[in-house]
């Protein structure tokens, strides 16, 4: 049997009209009103109708670029969808915190995060001690602290040299996000102009170390507090447009400052929302970035770490969590992000064990080893729901973000108690649907709203 490679398939079926389709709908409804029956008007206070089609995204500016080029909507990739698999470890004895850190390298995971109990701990004799025996020129290597970035920079360079390891070779980052202790405690361990400075000096050190992030957009810090989606990213990014801003002021390239900033998203359980919103954000970094003319567009492709999320997570059907835990990891591969960290499905009210931590691993590997998600490169794109959802993020975000700049940028509106205030709006929402159970994916929580 022969085929016609240049045959249209489903040829013998005429086009039909979206008129034809809605007068159909219309008839099914017994002349209902069709707007009220099948818009849905989203918590994020836009409305999305029952089914869309090739003319609804025809306008898309966005929407004929590839894979690795501005403005990223595809992602930053150009041959694959790898991301890597990251865990993190609560570094108190630093010995222990190596071994363990060697053994779940051989496990699958290709990223690690060191978060630092006591900063006060952190000297060269213990990075050291944590460093040893891991190839840092082949893995992603992260350090979560409050406090000593230089000094992890520095003791890190000299490691480095010991070894005779190139920093082009290294890839990860020191996570400094001080605005972040400004949002969650209203103050800082020292003035804002001077952590500034800090940071100015430190990623003008740090670049020697091209693949290597200094500042870590949390924003965890909306999302957790029961921001929408929209929320969220224009918050988010408002936050990093400060950190460019400030930079900027301080003589940092714009194309330096820029490539030494990642962000770090929360994944909740609003399947196809979350995929959009990865989508848009590297949209709107990029055209963020773009102003403040970075040259070669070095750093204008967002670099994304995600993590899925807690507030929906149940303590009475833990096991159920893994399901949910599983959903948001589809959505943060399949929106391009970078990194990606599962979280244990009991994190929420006790301490992960073995097992858990290794559920948790396996479910990133059946993604990547057994579904393949590692080789499509977007393959959201084409996809008249989710294409027109990245474009109704995308202007929504962009709105409340020149809000928040016409304010006099992040920390003036935070001043202002404008970023506060917003928050409380879709906190009280969310809360009240989690207790009575009347959104789906949401159900008793552990975690503190």
């Amino acid at each position: 049997m022969s085929f016609n490679f240049n045959e249209k398939l489903f040829k013998e079926f005429p086009p039909v009209e979206t008129g034809e389709w809605t007068d159909r709908i219309t008839a099914d409804l017994k002349d209902e009103d069709f707007k009220k029956k099948l818009i849905w008007r989203t918590d994020e206070g836009f409305d999305l109708k029952p089914f869309y089609r090739r003319e609804d995204i025809n306008d898309l500016a966005f929407i004929h670029t590839i894979p690795g080029k501005k403005p990223f909507v595809r992602g930053s990739l150009k041959e694959n969808n790898h991301w890597r698999i990251r865990q993190n470890i609560s570094v108190e004895d630093y010995r222990n915190a190596n071994a363990k850190a060697q053994e779940i390298l051989t496990r699958g995971v290709d990223s690690l995060g060191f978060i630092h109990k006591d900063p006060r701990a952190i000297n060269r004799a213990n990075l050291e001690r944590l460093t040893s025996g891991i190839p840092l020129e082949d893995i992603e290597i992260n350090f979560i602290s409050e406090g000593k970035a230089k000094e992890i920079h520095k003791t890190l360079q000299e490691i480095l040299a010991v070894k005779g390891t190139d920093p082009a070779k290294v890839k990860g980052a020191i996570e400094c996000d001080p605005f972040s202790r400004l949002i969650s405690n209203r103050r800082l361990y020292i003035t804002h102009e001077s952590e500034l400075d800090y940071l100015a000096e430190l990623i003008i050190d740090s670049s020697i170390f091209p693949y290597f992030r200094i500042i870590n957009v949390n924003t965890e810090n909306f999302s957790g507090a029961g921001s929408d989606i929209i929320t969220e990213l224009a918050f988010g990014l408002s936050l990093g447009n400060e950190y460019l801003s400030a930079l900027n002021d301080r003589s940092v390239t714009a194309g330096l400052a820029a490539s030494k900033i990642k962000f770090s998203f929360r994944t909740g359980p609003n399947y196809f929302f979350e995929i959009a919103k990865l989508r848009s954000a590297r949209l709107l970094w990029s055209i963020i970035a773009e102003r403040y003319h970075p040259g070669n567009m070095t750093g204008a492709d967002m670099e994304i770490h995600c993590v899925t999320g807690r507030w929906n997570k149940t303590r009475s059907d833990p096991y159920t969590n893994m399901l949910r835990t599983q959903t948001e990891a589809m959505s943060a591969i399949l929106g391009g992000t970078n990194s990606l960290t599962v979280e244990p499905f009991d994190i929420a009210f006790r301490a992960p064990d073995e097992f858990s931590e290794r559920i948790a691993r396996n479910q990133q590997l059946l993604l990547r080893d057994e579904s393949c998600f590692n080789r499509v490169i977007d393959p959201a794109g084409g996809s008249y729901y989710i294409e027109k959802l990245t474009s109704l993020i995308t202007i929504y975000s962009w709105k409340l973000f020149i809000e928040v700049e016409e304010r006099g940028g992040f920390f003036k509106a935070l001043n202002q108690g404008f970023i506060h205030e917003r928050l409380k709006r879709p906190d009280w929402k969310r809360f009240n649907q989690t207790k009575n159970r009347s959104k789906t994916g949401c159900y008793e929580t552990s975690v503190q709203l």
